[in-house]
Formats: structure tokens, sequence, C-alpha cells
């Protein structure tokens, strides 16, 4: 679709006519359902009377017609149902999965679990549901209703007051199961974050032994979860209970009723029955909503949830391509908050780098480093300056393209399922083998991958399964040399090396820089910054000082002469 996807009903755009169509053969179908009725209203007043066994047999055959073309209608409008489930599930698939990756990104909440795509299924689920057939069938219960009338207006006046008590049932059933169903979501979905959070860091678990610990806690969720749902169900099927039963005594009472009416010589036999059998089918959407409630309840919170996430996270604009920057990096006067935070974690920071430069920037932990990491690799944008790539600022380039141009390495490496060489090649669906082994060449890995069980091919799953932290950490830094990037994003790129590891990224930085790239590296250590030209360092989110790295080591770092010898020794 061409049309911005700003709120879910953008999905359902171009789908009118599929609605009409299913309210068509609705139409046909509910009008087709008074065959029972009209079928056992000349079996009573007609066949028996007449004992003629060739209108029993032709109005069978008739009724068999009816029948069939009835199920082929209802089959039809079925199939068109969960094509326009399934449509909207397609059409906006995209589009929140991006729109929860960005929330990622601008939000401080990311713990919490991402709820935007089980809200499409709930949608989905329900527009595919006999449920939706209550909506298209409800309408017609008057044409049941007025047929019942036409028996005998004691007859309507039982069929209103019954179906009255039902829409009251109705009614009851939306006010009180709407918060028991919302706690047990809420309650379910955060039984599950924990328990996936667990597993996830299940060797931490079992290493502290908090194995009991955590079982005791999730269980407390785990009960919490199953009493609300418990509740749940108990009150929808109270109320369910409660049409269901009710329903099936209206329907007696009607032949009740009609039975005395039949003896007073004021309706036929036939009548009777089919009032019954019409009461049945005017009152039974009534019946089914209440029963797919809980269905319409997750699918109303779903569609507020998506339209809360589509409209707080618009799509990102169309910009025009550009061509392949230079390694010219230019940082002015930025400043950065946070997401969601009010205070700047950076205040008007200044600096330029040109191609072949390595910068290091070193500070005490939560003076900015990893702040500004964010920001040079395009993932936060400043509140004020901009920080521009050959002239043109970040976000003047395509996301991914951008992406492509930044290798960037997170303080904690994140592996995601699959083989060794698509998580250095990005994840993408079929790597370029050459460029793998290139990037991991560059970075020092190669043979360290090589030793691995099926080298390359070793899957490896969220969290990095057995690796090593120092594994994970070299097969992130391969990651960020894939695609030859115009420059490098280094978070703590050291902290789980050993000295061969540490070596091995000396010499990936020195070949980077030889190469005309810029590479930026956040350390702690001074084994980080050996190959760095440059030294930023970072105090409370302001720049201290920037400049040559031994002249200012010299002047701000107090025990120079210690830290000199290791730096240089590199």
């Amino acid at each position: 679709m061409n049309d911005k996807l700003t709120t879910p009903t953008a999905g359902l755009r171009g789908m009118k006519s599929l609605f009409v169509a299913i309210g068509v053969f609705s139409a046909f179908v509910n009008v087709l359902m008074l065959t029972g009725s009209l079928y056992m209203l000349q079996i009573y007043d007609r066949v028996l009377p007449s004992k003629s066994v060739e209108t029993l047999l032709g109005l069978t055959i008739l009724v068999a017609g009816l029948y069939a073309l009835m199920g082929l209608l209802d089959f039809i409008r079925g199939r068109v149902a969960a094509r326009i489930g399934a449509t909207l599930q397609s059409r906006l698939d995209a589009r929140v999965f991006k729109a929860i990756l960005r929330r990622s990104v601008l939000s401080t909440e990311r713990s919490r679990p991402a709820s935007g795509l089980k809200d499409l299924e709930s949608i989905q689920r329900l527009l595919a549901s006999p449920v939706l057939f209550a909506v298209f069938d409800m309408p017609w219960a008057p044409l049941f209703i007025f047929a019942i009338y036409s028996f005998h207006p004691w007859l309507g006046h039982l069929a209103i007051v019954g179906g009255l008590i039902l829409v009251v049932i109705t009614l009851f059933n939306q006010l009180t199961t709407r918060r028991h169903e919302l706690d047990a979501s809420a309650a379910t979905a955060q039984g599950e974050a924990f328990a996936e959070t667990i597993r996830q860091q299940g060797e931490m678990v079992r290493a502290l032994g908090m194995s009991g610990s955590v079982m005791e806690r999730w269980q407390i969720l785990r009960e919490r979860a199953l009493r609300a749902q418990i509740a749940s169900s108990d009150r929808v099927s109270q109320f369910s209970t409660m049409s269901k039963t009710f329903r099936f005594f209206l329907q007696s009472a009607v032949l009740g009723l009609a039975a005395y009416l039949v003896l007073h010589g004021q309706l036929s036999p036939g009548a009777m029955i089919a009032g019954s059998i019409l009461l049945g089918r005017a009152l039974a959407p009534v019946e089914q909503a209440i029963g797919g409630w809980p269905m319409v309840i997750r699918a109303r919170q779903g569609w507020k949830r998506l339209e809360l996430l589509l409209g707080s996270t618009p799509e990102e604009l169309e910009v025009t391509a550009l061509p392949r920057p230079n390694a010219r990096l230019e940082v002015n006067q930025i400043t950065v908050f946070p997401p969601e935070q009010q205070k700047a974690s950076l205040r008007m920071l200044s600096f330029n780098l040109a191609p072949g430069q390595a910068l290091g920037v070193i500070g005490a932990s939560a003076s900015g480093k990893s702040t500004l990491a964010r920001v040079l690799s395009g993932i936060w944008r400043p509140a004020s300056g901009s920080v521009r790539l050959d002239g043109a600022a970040l976000d003047q380039y395509e996301p991914d393209v951008l992406g492509s141009y930044i290798g960037y390495l997170p303080q904690d490496v994140v592996l995601f399922d699959g083989t060794v060489a698509e998580n250095i090649a990005r994840m993408q669906m079929q790597p370029n083998a050459e460029q793998v082994v290139a990037a991991a060449r560059k970075a020092g890995a190669h043979d360290m991958i090589l030793g691995l069980p099926q080298g390359y091919d070793t899957p490896v799953s969220t969290g990095g399964g057995r690796l090593s932290g120092g594994q994970k950490q070299r097969i992130g830094l391969a990651r960020a040399f894939y695609g030859d990037p115009v420059f490098l994003v280094l978070d703590e790129p050291n902290s789980n090396l050993d000295a061969g590891g540490q070596d091995a990224l000396n010499l990936a930085i020195r070949q980077a820089k030889a190469e005309g790239r810029i590479v930026i590296i956040m350390a702690h250590r001074p084994a980080g910054i050996a190959e760095c030209d440059l030294i930023l360092i970072m105090d409370n989110g302001t720049a201290k000082a920037f400049g040559p790295r031994d002249e200012v080591l010299k002047a701000h770092v107090r025990n120079y002469a210690q830290v000199a010898p290791r730096v240089q020794a590199e």
C-alpha cells in the first residue's frame, strides 16, 4: 500500500467491498435460515393432513437444495472474513514490526514485552472468527421476530421480552468481564516476560544458586495469572451459561404458549414448531456474541494499543538517496537527552574527524560515552546540534543505508538465532561468504571461528549459546567490519578480550585506519586506546579535553607516567 499506515484502520482501506460481500452473503444465509421453519410448517400443516408422499419428497428435495446453498454461502463468507483478517495482518505486519523496533530504541522501557504483533494477531483472529458473523446476523433478528408475530402476536410479545432480557445479559457481560479479562491478559504477559528473562539468563541463575528464588517469584506471577484467568473464565462462563439456559427455556416457553394457542384453535401445529425454531435462530447471534466476548475484548484492547503505537511512532520519511560518503565526521554542538529523560547526557559537544583517524573516548562511568556511541551510530538523535557524515546529517540517510556505512559494536554483544556467518553478515538472508570471511579476518576472528564445531556454519542462539564473552565480542567486531563501513564505533571493544584478542583488535584498528576509515573507541583500559590518534575525555556529559592522545593524557591523567608505557607498548 502507498497510503501511510498511521492507524489500524488504514490497514482496512480498500476492503469495504469485502465487508459488503459478507453482508450480502449474510442476508441470503439468514433468509435461508427460514428454510427449517417453513419446512416444519409445511410438514405439519400440509403433508400430514394430506398424507402425500409426493409432497413430502418434493419438499425434502427443495429443502436439501436450499440448505446446500446456505452452507455454500456460509462457507464463502467465512473464507472472505479470513482473508480480510489475513490481508490486514499482511499490510500491518511490517509497519508494526518497525514501530516496535523504533519504540525499543526510543523508550527506556525496553524490558517490557512488545505486544504490537500479538495485538495485531488478536484483531486478525476476531475478523476470521464466527464472532464477526454475529454482527452481520443480529440485524436480521427482527425478520425472525416478525415471522413469529405473523403466527400470533402473543408469540411475538414473548420473543421480544426474551430478546430484551438476553440483551441485558449481554450488556452486563460486557461491563463485568472487561476488567477481569484485562487483568488476566496483563498477569499472563508479566509471567511470560519474567519466564523469558530467566530462560535467557539460565546460566547465571544456576551459577548464583537463584533457581529456587526465581521459581518462587515465577510461581507467584503464574498463580496470579491463573487466578485472573479463572476469574475471567468464570464470569464469561456464568453469562454464557445464563444466556444459553434462558434461550432453551424461552424456546420451551414459546412451545408451551403455542401449544396453548393450538388447543384453543388460534394456531396450527406447524406454526407451533416453526415459531420455536425461529426464536432460537433470532437469539443465536446474541448467545454467540456473549460466548466470544473475551475475543472481542482482546481485539478491542489490541486495536487501542495499535492506534497508540502507530500514532506515536510515525513512519520514517523517505529521503533522497545519497552517494556513498567519505570518512569525514563532524559533531557540532550536540546536546542529547536519552529517551523519556529530562536530564541531558551530552551537552554542547563538538569535534571533527578526518579519514584514517582514530578517536579514543575515555571518562568515568555515566560520563556519556555510551550515549555518544548511540548518537554517532544513528540510534539516538541529538536534541540540538548535528552529526554530519561527509557533510550530510545522519537523518538524511535512510536508516538501513546509514547502518551499512557504520560498524557498530555495543557494550553488550548480542547474537541472534542463526549461524556465525549469518550473524557476521548482519542476518542477511543470503550472506556474501567472501565478505563474511573478509570481515572475520579484519577482526582477527577467522582462526577462532574455524576452531568452532562447524566453523562459520556453527549455529548460535540469542545470548551466544556456549560461546565465551571474548568469542561473542570478536564475532561482534567482525559484524561491525562487515560490508565495508565508512567508520567504526566500538563501545568497550576489549572488555572481554584476552591478550591475543587485544592484539587482534589493535591490528584491526590499525588496518581500518590504513584503509581510510574513521575509528571511534569508547574505552576504560589503556590498551583500548593504543591505536588512537586523538583522545576525548568526557566528564558529566561534556568534553573535558580533546586533542592528540599523548598531549591530552599528559595534561589530564594523573598517573600518566604509568599509563603511557602501557599505551605505547601496545
